[in-house]
């Protein structure tokens, strides 16, 4: 039987984000979007007291024990607030948090995903380069075996939590040859921590979205860690990639659903107080089109995101189906950004109304963890034969007795 109830720990969970989003966050957060200012120790601190930091990792790594649709839940809150606040749990809980869970050793776990988990720690996620998005085989940092350490070269931008995050997973060529013939076998995955020395980072200043997080570059001039740090088997580190990729995009998918619902009622609440011509703006045949199609949005890409949570939470592959979700949710979300502007008219064009801020924050979504034209070949190439995924099995730990989760315990 197929059920899209909420379990009552879900629904705490839902419950308690919102409530701390609407009452910590959102007040203030237009001044921090137009200030440029991510505050470190509010929003890092609010979240981790709510457990959302390591909300899908279990309790004895330090994690709240969650399942997977309480990362969804959680993700489609934060960004009904602000983009930002999402992008941590992309970042930080998806992308790092889950790819240690799955590959990393037991010391691994207990050095580096423990802290984490419990949110004195931040983990970033390192693959884009200056010259390498999409096309991940173009990157060029190097990782040069000396003993038993390997030394990393490089640069990363557009590095979510640059500035701001204690460890990345850092890919990097370990085979000179391979590097040369583009072999993704030749790619390893490493775990850097900023104070190891060469370690440089700085923030990006020219983006017009997300001005409230933190997003950077960072270098690596000739950065020693020790062959510990290496996450999985050498030349797996295409393989962490991908892996890492699927969880973090579960996340923008619910994030962006969040925003759609952001926009849908930012526009419904201006059109009944709006008054044109006589009427309400709501009135306006034209009007309630596009305030449909925003609820039509909504409802769809909740439904994609949440398919994609239960295959994790039974512990299926789900790359299929989480790139379908990302891909519709992101595209929607402009849409919907798009739309909720032209209810807004002039006002629209005002920071004094929020879905200006809105529509810059979604366009990134559209772009990262692969763009949507990446995200239509996909599904293409699924129905043509072209790709297929093996194995069947998740390497994530499945999370089928939602009865059992620790959601009461940290909210």
């Amino acid at each position: 039987m197929v059920s899209f109830d909420l379990t009552d720990e879900q629904r705490l969970l839902e419950q308690s984000v919102r409530e701390w989003g609407a009452r910590e966050i959102a007040p203030t957060i237009r001044d921090a979007d137009r200030q440029h200012r991510f505050d470190r120790d509010r929003i890092l601190g609010g979240m981790a007291r709510l457990g959302l930091l390591g909300i899908s990792v279990p309790q004895e790594y330090g994690g709240a024990g969650m399942d997977y649709i309480c990362l969804g839940l959680a993700s489609e809150e934060l960004e009904y607030v602000d983009t930002s606040l999402r992008v941590i749990m992309s970042v930080h809980a998806g992308l790092n948090c889950l790819s240690l869970l799955a590959w990393g050793t037991e010391e691994q776990k207990r050095r580096y995903l423990v802290p984490q988990a419990q949110g004195t720690k931040i983990a970033g996620y390192a693959l884009t380069e200056p010259g390498a998005g999409s096309d991940a085989r173009a990157i060029q940092t190097t990782a040069t075996r000396k003993g038993s350490r390997y030394v990393l070269n490089g640069e990363k931008s557009w590095i979510s939590l640059a500035d701001v995050a204690d460890h990345f997973l850092v890919i990097a060529w370990t085979d000179v040859e391979k590097k040369k013939q583009r072999d993704p076998s030749g790619l390893t995955s490493f775990i850097v921590e900023r104070t190891c020395p060469g370690f440089s980072s700085g923030p990006m200043k020219e983006k017009w979205g997300i001005l409230a997080g933190n997003t950077g570059w960072f270098k690596m001039d000739e950065v020693e860690v020790p062959e510990e740090n290496i996450l999985g088997r050498p030349g797996e580190g295409f393989k962490i990639a991908m892996f890492a990729l699927d969880q973090g995009r579960f996340t923008v998918a619910a994030g962006a659903t969040g925003l759609i619902r952001a926009c849908r009622d930012a526009s419904v609440r201006y059109a009944l107080d709006r008054r044109t011509f006589g009427v309400e703006i709501g009135q306006h045949q034209l009007v309630k089109e596009m305030i449909a199609q925003m609820e039509s949005d909504y409802q769809a890409a909740r439904l994609l995101w949440l398919r994609s949570g239960w295959l994790k939470n039974i512990g299926r592959r789900n790359t299929r189906e989480t790139g379908l979700a990302k891909w519709f949710a992101t595209v929607a979300s402009e849409r919907a950004a798009g739309d909720a502007v032209q209810i807004h008219g002039a006002n629209g064009y005002s920071d004094e109304y929020p879905v200006g801020r809105y529509y810059r924050n979604c366009k990134g979504a559209v772009i990262y963890e692969g763009t949507r034209e990446i995200h239509k070949i996909m599904q293409a190439d699924y129905l043509l034969g072209y790709r297929t995924d093996r194995p069947t099995r998740c390497e994530l730990p499945a999370y089928e007795d939602t009865a059992k989760s620790a959601v009461g315990s940290k909210v």
